[in-house]
């Protein structure tokens, strides 16, 4: 049987660009060039390209019109273009070229190749000859390539391109040069700490600024203390990398370095980035901060992601993502208060003998502020953190010697860490066992009151859950009970935690499984308890009795509270509408204020009825009850629960009848 190929699409044209499009307007005759002296080399620019040249613009006659030199009253400043990038006049666009290094030529133009061309991007300055034959000498200063990046630049085999320029924004106001190559690939940011050599020359070639001699120049980024287009263009170097930064009029803002940089047109800088000191603001709003002393190496841990660097090569370096939690943290720190005289408190090398403290991240075994900055550094980092009261030991045990609200300074050394396991090649059982563990965490956590750590223990079991495949139908009864106590783990989470909504959704994805799974049900009821949601609750609660009777005695307490509650709505509404439609027209009744110490319930009762199941689930007693202490509506809400939305989403807690 014959084969037939199917015929290959056609391949569509590809689109002329603007600048070819341009170049058809060209006509024989309009535009002349004549060498007056020649250049160096045998290149010549092309598209890509940065070209920094002077122009001067005359008449037929030899008379001036225009010019970048200062000896025909122009400012001495250079043209500098991005050929195929920058809007550039057709005759320029077509003959700069063809110019060497140095050259110096002159070209006739027709009026269509400069301000005259139809359609012309430039707009001609004002009293400009535009519709006059022009002479444009111009002398080519030099010519690299340039591309539009603010990183690391790789080609369409992912191999490193190095650029002798880089444009740093789009509009090409700021562009760097590079002269030396750096080291490693992290660039500083804000807040980093910087030390670099600047010097800087304005666009005419004059000294403005030679910071070369003594300690290097320090600032700390992101805090305009030198001009914006510098600090631009440093955010793109690497360590011991030297470059010309090319700054025009717009990115020349005024700065400590250089309060008078806004009355210069352009700056040339010339910058060595000695080194920058990576500093990080943790919580965003300057309390928690982490700076690091001593750079680490290899690994960037963190609770939920990991950058793996790879070296690649001695000067070169990449960095990739990888998922990673509970990690085993191997660290040396010392504790000491935040004031004037440091005084330690603990220090891990002399107070516990030698040996280094070891936790896991994610259970909460050391202050808040404390595991958040340790996610961050390499192994072999040192780093300093200061820290707030409220992320320190306010919500920590204190060591001895640290009084309340006090202001801590750690100094972290993170000597390396342990992944958890891999559950790939694990066989089912060593995979429930380790589930389990990380649960009976969560159990712990939750507990401790600590219940968004604990429902992150709990998520990470599902997440894992998702690529665990059970062999036999016992594998499988015993896989789904467990899923369906971590969602309904969770569920208690979010309704300690006060989100109503998210415990009833956790709830459903149980109960949409098996519509007769009593504790989701009662879990659910306890969450439209807590939301005011009366009648869903009651309908939860009846439904345990149904499928299950020997689950009427946490059904009937569930009923004894919901009934309690509704008397109690009940009871604080009539008192607060009490005479107030006993008012005559035109008079104002304001419903009665709450009184903070009438509470909506007034008993503390618990639900403790439920036994530890056979499965291993905590008792009622911890998760149960959660909904007594979730966030209580308003009466308003519990009478009339669409109103009381309502209300709440306009923003209106009490009302006032007119």
């Amino acid at each position: 049987m014959a084969v037939i190929e199917s015929a290959q699409p056609p391949k569509k044209k590809k689109e002329p660009t603007e600048e070819e499009k341009r170049r058809t307007k060209i006509v024989p005759g309009s535009l002349m060039k004549a060498l007056i002296r020649p250049g160096g080399g045998q290149s010549t620019p092309s598209d890509g390209d940065q070209v920094i040249y002077h122009s001067t613009v005359r008449t037929l006659d030899g008379v001036v019109v225009e010019s970048t030199r200062s000896e025909y009253g122009g400012k001495g400043i250079p043209i500098r273009h991005v050929l195929g990038k920058s809007k550039i006049l057709l005759g320029l666009l077509e003959g700069i070229p063809t110019m060497e290094k140095g050259e110096v030529a002159m070209f006739k133009m027709k009026p269509s190749m400069h301000y005259g061309e139809d359609d012309c991007p430039l707009s001609a300055p004002t009293g400009f000859p535009k519709d006059d034959e022009l002479h444009f000498e111009i002398e080519m200063l030099e010519f690299a390539k340039a591309k539009i990046s603010v990183s690391s630049i790789v080609d369409s085999n992912c191999n490193d391109v190095t650029l002798d320029f880089q444009a740093i924004g789009g509009d090409f106001g700021v562009v760097k040069k590079i002269i030396n190559d750096g080291q490693g690939w992290e660039s500083p940011r804000e807040p980093y700490e910087v030390k670099a050599w600047i010097s800087a020359k304005s666009g005419d070639g004059k000294v403005i600024l030679s910071r070369t001699d003594g300690e290097p120049y320090f600032f700390t980024f992101g805090r305009s203390e030198v001009p914006k287009g510098l600090e631009m263009g440093i955010g793109t170097m690497t360590r011991q990398e030297k470059a010309v930064i090319y700054v025009t009029k717009p990115y020349l803002t005024t700065s400590t370095l250089m309060p008078e940089a806004d009355s210069f047109e352009e700056i040339h800088f010339e910058v060595e980035l000695v080194q920058f000191i990576q500093v990080r603001d943790v919580l965003g709003d300057g309390r928690l901060m982490k700076r690091r002393l001593r750079d680490g190496n290899g690994v960037w841990i963190a609770v939920s992601v990991v950058y793996f660097v790879v070296s690649i090569d001695s000067n070169e370096e990449l960095c990739f993502t990888y998922g990673c939690s509970d990690s085993l943290l191997r660290v040396h720190y010392k504790g000491m208060l935040l004031n004037e005289e440091n005084k330690v408190f603990y220090d891990s090398k002399t107070d516990n003998n030698g040996q280094p403290l070891e936790f896991s991240s994610g259970e909460g075994m050391v202050p808040e502020g404390f595991e958040m900055c340790v996610r961050l550094m390499l192994p072999g980092e040192l780093a300093v953190v200061t820290c707030p009261p409220d992320y320190a030991y306010d919500k920590f045990p204190r060591p001895a010697g640290v009084p309340e609200g006090a202001d801590i300074k750690w100094i972290i050394e993170l000597l390396g860490f342990e992944t958890p396991k891999d559950w790939t090649g694990m066989n089912f059982q060593s995979i429930m066992d380790d589930a389990e563990k990380t649960r009976s965490t969560g159990n712990r956590l939750f507990k401790e009151g600590k219940y968004a750590l604990a429902k992150a223990k709990y998520e990470k079991v599902l997440r894992e859950f998702n690529h665990v495949n059970p062999q036999d139908d016992d594998e499988g009864k015993v896989f789904s009970d467990t899923r369906n106590l971590l969602h309904l783990n969770v569920a208690a989470c979010f309704l300690k935690m006060g989100e109503c909504r998210k415990s009833i959704e956790t709830c459903n994805k149980v109960l949409d499984a098996n519509s007769a799974h009593v504790k989701a049900l009662y879990r659910r009821g306890m969450a439209f308890l807590a939301a005011g949601e009366f009648e869903d609750a009651r309908n939860d609660f009846n439904m345990m009795i149904k499928v299950d009777k020997s689950a009427e005695p946490d059904a009937t307490a569930g009923l004894q509270k919901l009934k309690k509650q509704e008397q109690d709505a009940q009871k604080k509404a009539r008192k607060q509408f009490k005479g107030l439609f006993d008012k005559k027209p035109g008079e104002i009744s304001e419903v009665g204020i709450e009184n903070k110490g009438d509470d909506l319930t007034s008993d503390n009762e618990k639900i403790n009825s439920v036994k530890k199941d056979s499965d291993g689930d905590e008792s009622e007693e911890s998760f149960g009850s959660a909904a007594d202490e979730a966030p209580e509506r308003g009466w308003l809400y519990r009478l009339w629960p669409t109103g009381g939305r309502i209300f709440s989403a306009l923003g209106l807690q009490r009302c006032e009848i007119l």
